[in-house]
């Protein structure tokens, strides 16, 4: 199964994606194209829990909910694709 594949599957689940350089990207799957998947990043999670309780994350230049954009990895950069279960965090 193509990493394309099994990106499509499951979209809005949690991964972590290892290039073939190195680097690490953990995220939620938003969407798939044809040569790169998009995520949205989990690493940059701040106060949790923060002066609104938990949940709330920084967000641009005040605290809201979300995740921050999503950007895009080509799958031509992926060496390994690996779906994470919601307990890791």
């Amino acid at each position: 199964m193509s990493h394309f594949e099994t990106c499509n599957r499951n979209i809005g689940e949690a991964v972590k994606i290892t290039c073939h350089d190195g680097t690490v990207h953990r995220g939620i799957i938003d969407r798939v194209h044809r040569d790169r998947v998009f995520i949205r990043p989990i690493e940059d999670r701040v106060g949790d829990p923060g002066p609104g309780g938990p949940g709330l994350f920084l967000y641009g230049p005040g605290w809201g909910w979300g995740y921050g954009a999503a950007y895009g990895i080509a799958f031509a950069s992926i060496a390994a694709l690996t779906l994470l279960p919601f307990i890791f965090w």
